[in-house]
């Protein structure tokens, strides 16, 4: 039997093309190779705040009643607690609806997922500095999209970008330990 597993994320209409083969990544790593990962596009949400909204979630769990796992994922922002909002709602969800919700909130923004499996960012950026700013996708994602010359797709690159840092999700699980571990380690544990 196969695994469904739809991803939830605050705005799909750039955010699918990073998540999507990322949580397939992580899946096979899992080892569930024929996990069938989609991204919820109906409703579209406005966002963190409508992500972060026990009723709205509620609604859409409600709505792929068939699925058991759904995955949860938004930018972190720079706002420190939002670990255990994510934690709230999934425990929220267990209890009014009896599924599972695993949510996780991008350090800081989900491209750097992205950024994170590339082999060839521009030598003077650092690290630990690229994965703390707040405002990652503007100091560092644009940047890099107009470096690899994809800036100009409707998706500013995303799509090809996100498959090609998904194929080297080790390299994305090392330097990214406080979310795609942790959201690894709570697949594995429902799994």
């Amino acid at each position: 039997m196969s695994l469904n597993v739809p991803v939830i994320p605050e705005d799909f209409r750039k955010d699918q093309y990073i998540l999507k083969p990322v949580v397939e990544a992580i899946l096979h790593k899992a080892g569930k190779t024929q996990a069938r990962v989609r991204v919820c596009q109906n409703p579209l949400l406005g966002g963190t705040g409508q992500a972060l909204d026990k009723p709205r979630i509620l609604e859409i769990v409600r709505k792929y009643s068939m699925v058991d796992l759904f995955v949860l994922c938004v930018d972190r922002d720079g706002i420190a607690n939002r670990r255990q909002a994510l934690d709230g709602i999934g425990d929220w969800v267990q209890r009014q609806a009896g599924k599972t919700l695993l949510g996780e909130n991008a350090w800081q923004e989900v491209e750097v997922w992205l950024l994170a499996g590339m082999k060839d960012l521009p030598a003077e950026w650092t690290w630990a500095d690229t994965r703390s700013e707040v405002s990652l996708k503007e100091r560092y994602y644009v940047p890099y999209a107009s470096q690899r010359g994809v800036e100009g797709l409707p998706d500013q690159g995303r799509k090809r970008l996100g498959l090609e840092a998904a194929s080297q999700y080790t390299r994305i699980q090392s330097r990214c330990p406080e979310d795609i571990q942790a959201l690894e380690t709570k697949i594995r544990q429902r799994l």
